[in-house]
């Protein structure tokens, strides 16, 4: 019995639009347009050049733009389409009013640290910590039985990842995600995670550079 490898991958950096909050657009369709800064198309190239990304069987993205912006040079070096899978999705931020209230007097400048903190947390259109790795858990519960024994390729983003592993990881004193107490895993723009599984039970984890 082969062991089935994903490649868990956050999206490449985002570009720094000016006054895009202060528009009357709602939130969620802001957070699923982002798209990659000059950089982050860099960055998503050399990532699909990684000796880990050669052969992939299959390619899975967040529907948002800088996700699919990112897996298609993935798709390009393996010469294969990538599909779409909502619960690959950031995590709903919802009402930002009422996130800023959360945030007031926190010790992260970052929502997603917090909610590593208090995984029920949720505005009043969005989503928690422990809805997102919910539908998370929906998706690899799906891929780990259709695809056993193949490498696959995930592209998500910074929250639902990190609320994903929380299946395995414990949030130290610094709000970081620690796997078996010794490993510090750090979810930046763009992340490379090589999560191997036996059957569905994660047997490792680690960080590529």
């Amino acid at each position: 019995m082969e062991d089935t490898i994903v490649y868990l991958i956050r999206h490449a950096e985002t570009a720094h639009e000016n006054g895009i909050r202060n528009t009357s657009e709602d939130s969620q369709l802001i957070n699923e347009k982002e798209i990659l800064s000059v950089e982050g198309e860099e960055q998503a190239k050399k990532l699909s050049e990684n000796k880990e990304l050669k052969d992939i069987d299959v390619i899975w993205s967040s529907s948002y733009t800088r996700a699919k912006a990112t897996a298609k040079y993935i798709a390009h070096a393996n010469d294969l389409p990538f599909n779409l899978d909502n619960n690959l999705s950031e995590r709903k931020l919802g009402n930002l009013k009422e996130l800023g209230e959360f945030m007031k007097g926190k010790n992260t400048r970052d929502p997603s640290q917090e909610q590593l903190l208090d995984r029920t947390f949720r505005t009043s259109d969005g989503e928690s910590a422990e809805q997102t790795r919910e539908r998370m858990n929906k998706f690899f519960d799906k891929i780990l039985k259709e695809y056993e024994g193949k490498k696959i390729a995930v592209i998500s983003h910074g929250g639902s990842i990190k609320f994903f592993l929380l299946n395995w990881c414990t949030v130290n004193e610094n709000v970081k995600l620690v796997y078996k107490e010794d490993t510090i895993l750090n979810i930046k723009s763009p992340c490379l995670l090589k999560l191997t599984f036996r059957k569905n039970e994660l047997i490792n984890l680690e960080q590529i550079d």
